[in-house]
């Protein structure tokens, strides 16, 4: 039987994925009207610029310039991959925050950037870090999301194991 208090504790994690996405989706229009004909921000000079890129392909302009069937082909997987994050999402104890504050990230992040292949083709980048002579690929909030969102699930795989191995041992 369904818990309704897990029910709405869930509803709360997806209200985060809503929030996140809406700033993902938020900061990209600014960046659009802001920086696209080339007015570049520098926030920190020399670390934090604030700059307008348009990504065609996924992480790091990876599969960039397969046209129509790249930008379908990798929405038709974000999709998919959105439906098996939120699938396991709903499968999870409501006891396992971490797991579950993991998958929301992921799905706002997955959101937000299939969101903008569907609707402009391409997926707008504006946050630009350097230090030196090292410069980071442009990415954005979505981004972000995915990879805390991926940072945490690993966390979360690490911490699982151990207390498994603890959880043997006392057993034993």
């Amino acid at each position: 039987m369904i818990n309704k208090k897990d029910v709405y504790w869930k509803l709360a994690y997806l209200l985060v994925t809503g929030a996140v996405f809406m700033i993902d989706q938020t900061t990209k229009a600014w960046a659009v009207r802001r920086l696209r004909f080339g007015d570049d921000w520098a926030v920190i000079p020399g670390f934090l610029n604030f700059a307008y890129a348009q990504n065609p392909g996924v992480a790091f302009s990876f599969l960039d310039n397969h046209g129509d069937a790249g930008r379908w082909g990798l929405s038709a997987v974000a999709i998919v991959a959105a439906i098996l994050v939120l699938y396991y999402f709903w499968r999870v104890p409501r006891t396992h925050d971490r797991l579950l504050g993991a998958l929301a990230l992921l799905l706002a992040g997955i959101l937000g950037n299939v969101t903008d292949r569907i609707r402009l083709g391409f997926v707008v980048d504006f946050i630009d870090v350097q230090f030196g002579n090292w410069h980071y690929p442009t990415f954005n909030v979505a981004d972000m999301a995915i990879c805390v969102g991926a940072g945490l699930l690993i966390l979360d795989m690490f911490f699982s194991r151990e207390k498994n191995e603890k959880t043997d041992e006392a057993k034993t």
